[in-house]
């Protein structure tokens, strides 16, 4: 049986005030379900958070993380420093790093590489936009997607990953996949893995990314391939966050 998994994505948002207390108003409206809850947060937050979740089940994540190990990359976070800070994931391949800042299948591969090789969780984040959609191009690109990363790392590399898919046209549009339609990419993203490795099929958590909110979560994450949860900006508010979480 799969855990569930609860991830907010704070995106660019917050200060060091609210970023301290949303994570506190979270942590004490947890209660002690099986699912797992965890927030990725700006880098700059990242110590604070290490010291508030230290001794409680909420786990901390960055959004985002260097292709390279070290070096002369100015700006870069690499996934030592993650590390240092403890973060448990990071997200590789957010839409929104591919669409504004270049991300590329390759350079997401190797991500999800330095993350791994660190001790780092990678949460690979795949979908598709409106037009991809409308094309039928669904399929065809979250396999592209994910071929990427499994030809770089081996298919045992997804042993200890997460995979989050993310639908562009619902990220930010209060547009959200029906539960069918996410269930059936959920779906299909498994049985592409399966055919490589059933056991690790199996046990791979896949997360819903394109909206979810209070309102839909239960329906959501009610289906069968539909693990959990990356929340954007649901997880702003502790009570909406905590309302998804205690959904599952």
């Amino acid at each position: 049986m799969r855990q569930s998994l609860i991830m907010g994505n704070w995106k660019m948002n917050g200060s060091a005030e609210s970023a301290k207390s949303l994570c506190n108003a979270i942590i004490e409206g947890l209660n002690t379900g099986d699912a797992g809850i965890a927030v990725c947060a700006p880098y700059v937050y990242l110590a604070d958070l290490q010291a508030l979740t230290a001794d409680s089940p909420l786990a901390v994540g960055a959004q985002n993380v260097a292709d390279q190990a070290s070096g002369a990359y100015t700006g870069e976070i690499s996934a030592t420093m993650l590390k240092e800070f403890g973060c448990e994931y990071a997200l590789v391949g957010h839409s929104e790093r591919r669409t504004y800042y270049g991300d590329t299948d390759e350079s997401v591969a190797a991500r999800f590489c330095q993350a791994q090789a660190e001790g780092v969780v990678p949460v690979l984040c795949i979908g598709e936009t409106l037009a991809e959609r409308e094309a039928n191009e669904t399929f065809n690109v979250v396999n592209r997607q994910l071929d990427a990363v499994i030809e770089k790392a081996g298919i045992e590399a997804l042993s200890n990953a997460v995979i989050a898919y993310e639908p562009v046209w619902a990220i930010g549009t209060g547009v959200t996949a029906s539960d069918d339609q996410a269930q059936e990419v959920h779906k299909a993203i498994r049985e592409r893995i399966g055919a490589k490795d059933q056991a690790i099929a199996d046990k791979i958590q896949i997360l819903y990314g394109g909206s979810m909110k209070p309102a839909n979560a239960k329906g959501l994450l009610g289906m069968a391939d539909i693990d959990g949860g990356l929340i954007g900006g649901a997880s702003l508010d502790a009570q909406s966050f905590l309302d998804i979480y205690h959904s599952v």
